[in-house]
């Protein structure tokens, strides 16, 4: 399921569904697409990242639908030069319909400024395997401290 070499995955890799859409998501955003990003996530999904308030979501009540999903990925997303993922594990039972994935995000700006946020991502999927809630949780704060000039 991975298609960007922008992704590092050490943790296990078995089919699992929201495992697998872990990866298409992480593969969408690596790239820069949006439209393929959107097809990862149902019509109704839930997509909180970071979990709580936050410069991303002020209310902390999470972006809805796909409308409210691509404005966060205009906010969020779009303005960021690069993403390298690491992956160093994952937890996902047989036959459950959640994982929770444990790494780092590299944000890469078009100055070549940076950040790196440690943080742990719980999918839950559809039986179809869209991704009906995405909770990200990190703190802001903790990656801003990593803000490195080139």
């Amino acid at each position: 399921m991975i298609t960007s070499d922008a992704i590092t995955w050490n943790a296990p890799n078995d089919p699992h569904p929201a495992r697998a859409a872990s990866q298409r998501s992480y593969s969408a955003v690596a790239k820069g697409d949006l439209a393929e990003w959107l097809t990862v996530y149902a019509p109704d999904a839930v997509l909180e990242d970071p979990v709580g308030p936050s410069m991303f979501d002020a209310e902390g009540k999470g972006h809805r639908g796909h409308e409210g999903i691509s404005a966060f990925w205009k906010l969020a997303i779009e303005p960021i030069e690069t993403f390298e993922f690491t992956i160093t594990d994952s937890f996902a039972n047989p036959g459950s319909n959640t994982c929770a994935n444990i790494g780092s995000i590299r944000t890469t700006f078009p100055d070549g400024s940076f950040t790196t946020t440690e943080l742990i991502m719980v999918y839950v999927v559809h039986d179809d395997g869209t991704v009906a809630s995405m909770k990200a949780y990190w703190e802001p704060e903790r990656t801003m401290a990593t803000f490195t000039k080139p």
